[in-house]
């Protein structure tokens, strides 16, 4: 399992088991962990049924996803031990994951890179960049659409999706737009 993985499972893991974040990082871990900063974003799934498929045929499903854009953190593993913990249980769209669902879990680590403003939604590629938008009117107003995600096919679906996430309007207000390449461990 790779390390960014492993440390993302132990941290949901303790703080599902124990109520308690992980204070102590493990052993052994490469030295970019503990020397790089960066926003991280860390997605868990669980295997479920979703309406429209066949009777009994299952599919990963979204159970949380939380991440930073900047960082916020030392470094990239107290950034990951965060938004692991937060995934977990802070994800507004869902109950905090429960001790009897840690089995089913996978995980997504995104290691991102530094923000880059965009002129033309023609610098955009869905397939290779993460999008941030924000209303220059409603600063709080702030959308984010991590690279290479299932259905996102086109540039003008990768902003106006991350637009709707923030709540702008397009047509009304001005917006500032960055790109931003990802790491992607799973």
């Amino acid at each position: 399992m790779n390390q960014y993985i492993s440390l993302a499972k132990l941290a949901v893991e303790t703080y599902v088991k124990k109520g308690q974040v992980l204070k102590n990082l493990p052993r052994g871990l490469p030295s970019d962990f503990l020397e790089r900063k960066a926003g991280v974003f860390v997605t868990l799934e669980k295997q479920g049924e979703l309406r429209g498929l066949p009777r009994g045929e299952r599919q990963r499903v979204l159970r949380g996803c939380i991440g930073t854009y900047l960082p916020t953190q030392d470094n990239i593993a107290k950034e990951l031990i965060q938004n692991a913990v937060a995934a977990a249980s802070n994800d507004p769209r869902f109950k905090p994951v429960a001790e009897n669902e840690l089995s089913q879990l996978s995980y997504t680590v995104y290691i991102l890179g530094e923000p880059e403003p965009v002129k033309d939604l023609q610098e955009l590629n869905p397939k290779r960049y993460g999008i941030i938008v924000k209303s220059r009117d409603f600063p709080s107003k702030t959308g984010l659409l991590l690279p290479d995600l299932e259905q996102v096919d086109t540039v003008e679906q990768q902003f106006f999706t991350a637009c709707q996430k923030a709540g702008i309007d397009p047509k009304k207000e001005e917006i500032v737009v960055y790109r931003f390449k990802a790491e992607k461990y799973e």
